[in-house]
């Protein structure tokens, strides 16, 4: 696809025996918000980690298939080498570094740039208009900040190497509705300077009203793909990741679970 900054192809992984994912393909255009869908355990963190050459850190390995960023190949290439080409990972859990300052962590998210300092100062003053908290308690250790504070954090040390994509994984996962919300409108914002995003969301509703295409995956398989309003559509997808159920079916299997429990008290008399 022309102007694809991410091209999977048959991407397959495992760990030892067990295997992750299967033959997987999925394609992030320049300047996009694609998300990845699915339960626990179908793959999503572990296709993030092949993508971004951190898996062998989780006991896994890339088993076949290929990832390239703008057509550059990133299969050989180490983990910090990815980042130098552009592309940075926000891993599950945050995992800042809780001894350290705010400002070191953010130190620490440069290290990998390949700009020089006057790319660096500009990078830090973007982190800082969008996470004025940020610049506020530079001097405070990473630990001690809230966990919606951790994972701004966590998104802006990413952002500290200039990346032109990034890889969150669910960035809203044990926050509060109104964080959860602050951080998905940092995203948007994120995106509209100029950096694509592939989104590892456990929030569905969420992830597809960001997305303009999404991926569903199921045992390490993509088991569905298209625009993201299609498949906010969905009846699968409403049902599985939505919530929404058919009312009709619903006040069926209600009238059904009364009956039965009518009939066991009836008998137990």
């Amino acid at each position: 696809m022309a102007g694809a900054a991410l091209e999977i192809r048959d991407l397959s992984a495992g760990y030892g025996p067990v295997r992750a994912l299967r033959h997987v393909s999925l394609t992030l255009p320049e300047g996009a918000v694609v998300a990845v869908l699915g339960s626990n355990g179908a793959g999503k963190s572990t296709l993030l980690r092949a993508i971004s050459r951190t898996l062998s850190f989780h006991g896994g390995a890339v088993t076949g298939g290929s990832v390239a960023l703008g057509g550059l190949p990133l299969t050989g290439l180490t983990p910090d080498r990815v980042v130098a080409a552009g592309l940075c990972q926000v891993p599950e859990g945050r995992q800042v570094f809780a001894r350290m300052t705010v400002a070191d962590n953010l130190r620490a998210g440069a290290l990998g740039a390949t700009g020089n300092r006057a790319a660096q100062t500009a990078a830090l003053r973007r982190v800082h208009e969008l996470f004025p908290v940020l610049a506020e308690r530079a001097g405070q250790r990473a630990g001690l900040l809230s966990g919606g504070e951790q994972q701004m954090l966590a998104v802006a040390r990413a952002l500290m190497a200039g990346p032109r994509m990034l890889l969150l994984d669910e960035p809203s996962l044990g926050l509060a509705p109104l964080m959860a919300q602050r951080i998905a409108e940092t995203i948007t914002e994120i995106n509209a300077q100029g950096t694509a995003v592939l989104l590892v969301e456990q929030n569905a509703a969420i992830a597809l009203r960001l997305a303009s295409h999404a991926y569903v995956l199921d045992v390490g398989e993509v088991v569905l793909s298209g625009p993201a309003d299609e498949l906010a559509a969905s009846d699968e997808v409403r049902r599985r990741y939505l919530g929404v159920v058919d009312e009709e079916a619903a006040a069926d299997a209600s009238a059904a679970v009364t009956a039965h429990r009518t009939l066991s008290v009836w008998e137990g008399r």
